[in-house]
């Protein structure tokens, strides 16, 4: 059984701007002060700046494996003064010992009081590249499958330091987000797993509805303008 202390969460009290265009942006994330009220879009004084592809109901908390900064640093050392702490990647949550490989769509956790379920993993945006000053920081991202993921929220609740993330139900085994990363960026016209991938009630409908899209064209939508920006 997964269980997980969490002794810190993270927030965008204020926006800052990215790239050329100044976009507004709540990547660059600082610890919340204790205790962290989790409500149905997700942690009391967290902003957004792109309200239409990032926050909302499907998208109200993000969590990003710890385990990964080593892996970054490893492959590009530079990296090291970015990933010296958390939350480098823009997540509320960042924990060890929790992964792609180890949680599925749907993976229901107790987060203190809250209820909280997996919705969909992290697609990467052109804000990756502004944030890291490297330009294509977010294909990368993508390519490596070390996106992290999304929670939707069942429950509103309040969340102590040293409360625990535990997982209390999973209804659906058979996938995990690393096989939704595979799917969605490998094995791109997989069409009898698509099939099987917009069915998945448990997943956040956007990503139901592109499995759908690809099944009907039978081609591959276009990653540029999300992956580099207009």
């Amino acid at each position: 059984m997964v269980s997980i202390a969490i002794e810190t969460m993270f927030a965008a009290h204020s926006l800052a701007t990215l790239g050329p265009r100044a976009a507004p942006s709540g990547i660059a994330k600082t610890a919340a002060p204790a205790p962290w009220r989790i409500g149905d879009t997700g942690l009391d004084g967290d902003r957004q700046g792109d309200l239409v592809h990032h926050g909302g109901a499907e998208k109200a908390l993000h969590h990003y494996p710890r385990d990964h900064y080593a892996r970054w640093i490893e492959e590009e050392p530079a990296l090291a003064g970015s990933l010296a702490t958390a939350p480098a990647f823009g997540e509320n949550i960042s924990t060890f010992g929790l992964t792609e490989a180890d949680v599925c769509v749907g993976d229901v956790f107790a987060l203190g009081s809250a209820i909280v379920q997996v919705s969909q993993g992290r697609q990467p945006c052109w804000k990756l590249n502004a944030h890291f000053t490297r330009k294509d920081m977010a294909r990368r991202v993508q390519e490596s499958g070390r996106t992290g993921w999304y929670y939707r929220v069942l429950r509103e609740g309040i969340v102590q330091p040293g409360d625990r993330l535990e997982r209390i139900e999973r209804p659906l085994p058979d996938w995990p987000l690393a096989r939704l990363n595979e799917l969605l960026y490998r094995r791109t016209l997989d069409f009898e797993s698509l099939e099987r991938m917009a069915a998945l009630s448990e997943l956040a409908a956007p990503w139901r509805e592109l499995a759908a899209r690809r099944l009907e064209r039978r081609a591959v939508e276009d990653w540029s303008s999300r992956l580099q920006g207009a």
